[in-house]
């Protein structure tokens, strides 16, 4: 089931007599004991509430040491099936496909797909809830609330006098073609103490042109491409021919595209790189 905000309640299959549940524990009052994440911001969550030993599979592309079943969009069922999992994540809207097809075949499945930063963090609770951890899922959304608010409270903000001199940045999700990040990708440029003109939050990533980034001289250029983690040239607007006059920093692709925890270091980080602070 959709909620508002891009986040969904698990969704029973195997003969459920609903079809839906709250989130909460598993119909016996356990925790799931077997869960399959099959994608890297779910995994990343999970480890980070310790409820990692409670996964036993995860896909190619997550940072956990588990038996693998195949890609994030292309799963192997099969292997999946010989796990035998209580619970199966899955995020992000390319996913849906995945989604349906295992509540099809009777998995009991917690996706989430946020689009905006509010979002990302409130995906932390309901991950908990799945997990049979809600307090943890709880403890994690209120620290990452409590980072974002010290981030806002170190850096400048748009000022009331009409002026504005935070800085102007670019973030580069994709470069064949060109990308402008989108989703909360605005949002935590904002809460670093940038300013973003690409796209609003929530808004899909979008491609963008040489004369569109030019246009908006650009202070700052974070290349964040995803899955190359940190190994993007810093110098590749230069050797495609784009004239932009600004500091070119590289980002591990964690830090920004993915949903989870580690996008909090990504804020962290981008404050620091607007401002000096390292």
């Amino acid at each position: 089931m959709d909620s508002a905000d891009g986040t969904e309640t698990p969704v029973r299959g195997r003969g459920s007599a609903s079809g839906e549940r709250s989130g909460g524990p598993t119909p016996d009052g356990d925790a799931p004991a077997r869960v399959v994440s099959l994608a890297p911001s779910a995994t990343a969550t999970l480890s980070a509430m310790d409820a990692g030993d409670a996964v036993v599979g995860v896909t190619a592309h997550c940072n956990l040491d588990r038996p693998r079943v195949g890609g994030w969009l292309n799963p192997d069922y099969d292997r999946l099936a010989d796990l035998n999992p209580d619970l199966v994540c899955t995020a992000d809207p390319l996913q849906a496909d995945v989604r349906d097809e295992l509540r099809d075949r009777g998995y009991e499945v917690c996706h989430v797909e946020p689009a905006t930063l509010d979002a990302v963090v409130d995906s932390f609770e309901t991950l908990g809830r799945a997990a049979g951890r809600p307090d943890a899922g709880a403890r994690l959304a209120a620290d990452a609330r409590d980072r974002l608010a010290a981030v806002r409270e170190r850096v400048p903000d748009a000022g009331s006098d009409g002026g504005d001199a935070r800085p102007v940045v670019y973030c580069e999700e994709w470069g064949d073609p060109p990308m402008a990040a989108g989703n909360w990708v605005p949002e935590a440029v904002e809460v670093a103490g940038g300013r973003y003109p690409f796209c609003d939050p929530g808004d899909r990533s979008r491609e963008v042109s040489a004369e569109r980034v030019g246009a908006v001289e650009p202070d700052h250029v974070v290349i964040h491409h995803c899955g190359h983690g940190d190994r993007a040239d810093p110098g590749l607007l230069e050797e495609r021919g784009w004239t932009v006059d600004a500091t070119a920093h590289v980002l591990d692709d964690d830090l920004l595209n993915q949903p989870s925890p580690a996008l909090l270091d990504g804020i962290e980080r981008l404050a620091g790189l607007f401002h000096g602070e390292g």
